[in-house]
């Protein structure tokens, strides 16, 4: 019953304040809030992204932070990524899954909801910019900087669910703001007090970032890509932001409101639906090309390791690769370990093995199809505008399949959707770190989100979300560098764990019980 007035009072505080937004719009106010907002947005943007020259390309240092991070958690924990590869798809079919253990959801459910938070836009639109820019040869360092991202996954997962809170309702609150604080304090007095500031530090930037490119900016970009097949600025929808805002807000705040349980119910089925639909678009249009699929991993080959015409040479090329690779599953930047925490399990270090398969989708399968299908198709263009990004993928599909562009909608809608459905869950647990838990602060937040989801359909807000998104990569620095003083008790973790399942000392459950 009081979900149902939660939900009403929601519903109702989101159409009021939606029903102002096309007045503001037509007066331009976006365009005074994007100008006033500019001067700050840009400075912390820049001072987020900062960067320094290699071989003529500036690299951003976040992402030396994130690739250097993932190369030394995947030799410290000597090559985890590959090692437990097979054991990880044994728990996500439940092999070893406990019905009685503490938590909310199961160990496919908390994949599917930290998937559909990293399977979005940038798989569509980020990958066909690094190629463009970086050649085919980025595809190749991309590859490579998803496979080493596993491992930065399996820390970030294992420490979530190590250091939860449990309540006695059953219900959960975990990920980096939690191992963060305890886990510091618990390894020395004199790390108690960084580990709090860290804490505070990642959630204020995860609060930040789930209201723009978790919120925001996806709303924005599916809106585009709707208007784009129905008529462009012709269409009925062109003025209709507000509206399509209004309507998606509605269907998350449906799903929101169940909480993790309400999320990973959707997202079960959500993740598999919208990755059938892309990867197979993806798979038919390389068989349409099969004579074509050696030279262009040829060109992938050898592109990364002799960029002629790109911009910096082969260090240009790692670059776009590894960016694209990094902003795309989000591996070191903790958002993931906030929705793996509430799965159901005993053993901390389950869940880090099942968060392997997150980048290996995310980068390795999704993103490798869609620069395939790109190369193949020979519509990468050196000059592209990073905004196009979505265009270009539509393009290089249309010009195999004619009418898919209406599936690459579907499929944008759908990974917006779930992004934003996981992102509110993030943010919320960001939120009530900061704030308490209570049905307020969890009502106050949920009325933010939804709001912004309006705001992001029918207001041009480009430096909110640029502001947004340097906010998600803050996240990186507090996340990483806590995680560096607890690396040994992840360690210790996986050691007893890897002892008991080598030794067959692991209780089987379900239908792998029967077969056992």
């Amino acid at each position: 019953m009081q979900k149902i007035k939660t939900g009403h009072s929601i519903a109702l505080a989101i159409l009021l304040l939606a029903a102002s937004l096309p007045a503001m719009a037509n007066d331009g106010i976006d365009a005074r809030i994007d100008e006033s907002i500019r001067p700050y947005a840009d400075a912390v943007a820049g001072f987020i992204f900062s960067s320094f020259p290699v071989a003529g390309v500036q690299i951003p240092f976040v992402l030396v932070w994130l690739i250097f991070a993932a190369t030394l958690f995947t030799f410290y924990f000597r090559f985890i990524n590959f090692r437990a590869f097979k054991h990880g798809f044994q728990l996500v079919r439940g092999d070893y899954s406990d019905p009685l253990a503490a938590g909310e959801v199961t160990h496919f459910q908390a994949l599917a909801t930290a998937l559909s938070g990293t399977v979005g836009l940038g798989n569509i639109a980020g990958v066909a910019v690094a190629v463009s820019l970086g050649g085919p040869g980025a595809t190749f360092w991309m590859i490579l900087a998803g496979l080493l991202g596993m491992s930065s996954k399996f820390v970030e997962c294992t420490l979530g669910v190590k250091y939860r809170n449990e309540y006695t309702d059953g219900s959960v609150s975990g990920g980096p703001m939690y191992y963060l604080s305890k886990g510091l304090a618990e390894r020395s007095e004199k790390l108690k007090v960084l580990g709090k500031i860290l804490a505070i530090l990642f959630a204020i930037f995860c609060v930040g970032g789930s209201f723009g490119g978790g919120n925001m900016f996806q709303a924005n970009q599916s809106f585009t890509q709707l208007v784009s097949v129905t008529g462009g600025d012709a269409s009925w929808l062109a003025d209709k932001g507000w509206l399509f805002g209004v309507i998606v807000a509605a269907l998350v705040g449906l799903v929101v409101i169940g909480g993790i349980q309400g999320i990973a119910r959707v997202t079960s089925k959500i993740v598999p639906l919208m990755a059938v639909i892309y990867v197979t678009a993806g798979v038919i249009i390389i068989i349409m090309n099969l004579t074509e699929v050696p030279a262009a991993f040829a060109s992938i080959i050898s592109g990364a390791f002799s960029a002629e015409g790109i911009a910096g040479g082969v260090v240009g090329v790692l670059f776009q690769g590894f960016k694209r690779a990094a902003f795309s599953n989000e591996a070191g930047i903790g958002s993931a370990a906030i929705a793996h925490s509430a799965v159901k399990t005993s053993r901390p270090v389950t869940e880090g093995f099942v968060a392997l398969y997150e980048p290996f989708i995310d980068t390795v399968v999704v993103c490798t199809i869609t620069a395939l299908v790109i190369i193949i198709t020979g519509t990468w263009n050196p000059s592209v505008d990073p905004s196009q990004g979505v265009a270009l993928t539509s393009a290089a599909f249309e010009s195999n399949i004619s009418w898919f562009p209406w599936v690459l909608t579907v499929a944008v809608l759908l990974f917006a959707f779930s992004t934003m459905i996981s992102w509110s869950y993030y943010g919320l647990k960001a939120w009530t770190y900061l704030f308490g838990e209570s049905l307020i602060t969890d009502v106050v937040y949920k009325l933010l989100f939804l709001f912004f989801i309006v705001v992001g359909s029918s207001m041009q807000l480009g430096s909110v979300i640029d502001f947004s998104d340097a906010m998600i990569f803050a996240m990186a620095f507090p996340n990483i560098l806590g995680i560096y003083f607890l690396l040994p008790v992840v360690r210790k973790e996986l050691d007893e764990y890897w002892s008991d399942y080598k030794a067959g000392k692991l209780k089987k459950f379900g239908k792998a019980a029967n077969r056992a």
